[in-house]
């Protein structure tokens, strides 16, 4: 197996702010057109993930990103940091952040709050246990014991307890008693600062729940558990608001990783909704807000909400400054309701059949394979275009190619694939914006990979949600 860092760099940036970091100016010319500036985001830390793990190898990036997406490996990095005497200083800044962000990184990986969650068959879910005893876990017994997980035997879910992330392993026990009606439900979960570093404790939460089932009230190895890995939140400092760098710890995975592990993910994600994916990178790329429905279980339909922030990266400097984060919510029900009605850019997953009709709420409901808007402005949006199937053909001759190749894998060219493609779009667009005449004509809309016509109401948005300041030289009244 590969190895591979346990950070999730493509929504890492989501979840702490920004700092100025050195940026790599590149030459623009008439046989190389590229962005002026391009962030240490793109320069092979943060760009192409894998998933829930760091930025593949230098040999998958020069394979799967080409010359004119900007994308750099560590090994440009090391070249300009050591060598362009320019910018020695920035270099040295550069290296200094990345030692503070691993810094911040221990901080995040740890466990807040641990707790037991029953359901009772008069009062519904409850809070059994938890450490610590005066910590808020109000609402967490609906969030880790999702709506309808009765009829299922287990499940494990994700979900957002207001700035903190949660994973709770659930379990349903077949046992002869009137007074539980045949059955002993419980979940196991913890609260953590981030949400990357979260199935590193999988197997014990699964241990612990089928254990809590089997011996209730017996707590001592969920609080030797908690006593090991509790920590105060990170202090608000200068030092927690570094944006990510590349992780040094690494590790291997086992191949029995692949269902609970976020690792795979994109690739099942792109398998599960076909064609339609173009779809939701649109509506992602746009950051509406998108609603997951599916009925339990519901731990796989968590990874599709990180799919959906996955296929919204950006990594270049600025271009989403000014915007509302896209959100990963995971799992939501009617509790979260108040706080969805507040948010303008998010996805999360449900399975709870009401939210279909909050039309308030969302933007993008998705179910099954099928994706649907109620909003009139957004239904152009929702068709395939000749565009959309030439890219997502070339997306899986790509993956065909990769049988037999041990150097990287589906999760790696699926990430890097919408990673260039969403490159290729900005930094075309940021090329038009800083010329003079500012005019985006049909000859800059298919260097993007975009149709001038078919894609002219998707090329729109992007330009009225990221404001960009470009003249639209493109008559649409063709094919309207």
């Amino acid at each position: 197996m590969g190895e591979r860092s346990d950070r999730s760099p493509l929504l890492d940036w989501e979840e702490v702010a920004a700092v100025e970091e050195p940026s790599l100016t590149t030459e623009v010319n008439e046989n190389s057109p590229r962005a002026t500036t391009v962030s240490s985001r793109a320069l092979g830390s943060t760009v192409p993930g894998t998933g829930w793990s760091s930025s593949p190898r230098e040999a998958v990036a020069s394979e799967l990103t080409s010359s004119y997406s900007g994308v750099l490996t560590e090994k440009a990095v090391s070249s300009w940091v050591w060598q362009n005497e320019r910018d020695q200083q920035k270099g040295r800044q550069y290296v200094t952040t990345r030692r503070d962000v691993e810094w911040s990184r221990r901080q995040q990986d740890q466990v807040i709050a641990v707790f037991v969650v029953t359901f009772d068959t008069r009062s519904g879910n409850m809070l059994e246990w938890c450490l610590p005893q005066d910590f808020n876990l109000d609402g967490v017994e609906f969030k880790s014991m999702a709506s309808g997980s009765h009829r299922i035997a287990s499940d494990f879910v994700y979900f957002r307890k207001d700035s903190h992330f949660g994973l709770a392993c659930f379990a349903n026990l077949p046992v002869e008693s009137e007074l539980e009606r045949g059955a002993r439900m419980k979940s196991v979960g913890i609260l953590s600062p981030s949400y990357t570093t979260l199935y590193r404790h999988m197997a014990f939460l699964e241990n612990q729940v089928r254990d809590q089932l089997n011996c209730p009230g017996q707590y001592s190895a969920l609080e030797t558990f908690f006593d090991q890995r509790k920590g105060l939140l990170p202090a608000r400092t200068a030092r927690n608001n570094m944006a990510p760098a590349l992780s040094t710890h690494k590790h291997f995975l086992t191949p029995d990783m692949k269902v609970t592990h976020p690792d795979g993910c994109m690739s099942q994600f792109v398998q599960f909704f076909g064609e339609q994916v173009m779809v939701l990178w649109k509506f992602s790329l746009l950051r509406r807000r998108i609603l997951i429905f599916s009925p339990p279980p519901v731990g796989e339909v968590c990874f599709r909400v990180y799919s959906c922030c996955a296929l919204a990266n950006v990594p270049l400097s600025g271009i989403s400054r000014g915007l509302p984060p896209f959100r990963p919510y995971f799992y939501v029900n009617v509790t979260d309701i108040h706080t969805l009605e507040t948010e303008l850019s998010y996805v999360a997953c449900t399975t709870e059949r009401i939210f279909q009709e909050k039309k308030h709420l969302f933007d993008i409901y998705v179910e099954n394979q099928s994706v649907q808007t109620h909003r009139d402005s957004l239904q152009p949006l929702l068709r395939l275009t000749s565009s959309d199937r030439e890219k997502y053909k070339r997306l899986q001759e790509k993956r065909r190619r990769l049988v037999g190749h041990s150097s990287y894998t589906e999760e790696d060219l699926f990430i890097l694939f919408f990673s260039e493609l969403n490159t290729k779009i900005f930094q075309t667009l940021l090329e038009v914006a800083s010329s003079v005449d500012r005019a985006l004509t049909e000859q800059h809309v298919r260097r993007m990979g975009l149709d001038p016509q078919a894609d002219h109401k998707f090329l729109v948005h992007i330009l009225e949600t990221y404001g960009i300041d470009v003249m639209l030289m493109i008559d649409p009244s063709c094919c309207f």
